[in-house]
């Protein structure tokens, strides 16, 4: 079973930069796919990588991410200097990012237009399920 976790951007804004990858990171560990609104700044995007880098092991095999941007460069006039302000007001809160475990997500490919998630239920493999075994009478 795949599990997504949306993430709304006023769960993380005033969170400081360390925290809010840790969050992230935290989510993804119990191998759900994290569908953020908003953006990572490039540090942080950089922080991410390196902080899961160190922490890989057996029960951890890194992550896949993949961020989607809306298109500035199809806009024009009006539409572009309105773009402009929201980009201002709103700061990191446009576009989307997708963060999920390389054990469940294989690969993402993204364009402008959507984003293709590939998956592989790891059947259970990092969570133990335990069987109650029933008496035979």
């Amino acid at each position: 079973m795949v599990i997504f976790q949306f993430v709304p951007y006023h769960d993380i804004e005033p969170l400081g930069s360390a925290k809010r990858v840790n969050k992230l990171l935290n989510i993804v560990k119990n191998d759900k796919i994290v569908i953020m609104e908003g953006r990572l700044s490039k540090q942080e995007e950089a922080d991410l990588i390196e902080i899961t880098m160190e922490e890989i092991k057996p029960g951890f095999s890194g992550i896949e991410l993949s961020t989607i941007n809306p298109e500035k460069d199809k806009l024009e006039g009006v539409s572009k200097i309105k773009h402009s302000m929201l980009g201002l007001l709103l700061g990191q809160r446009q576009g989307m990012t997708i963060i999920g475990p390389a054990s469940v997500v294989k690969k993402i490919v993204s364009n402008p237009q959507k984003i293709e998630l590939l998956t592989e239920d790891n059947g259970g493999k990092s969570k133990k399920r335990y069987k109650r075994k029933r008496k035979k009478k």
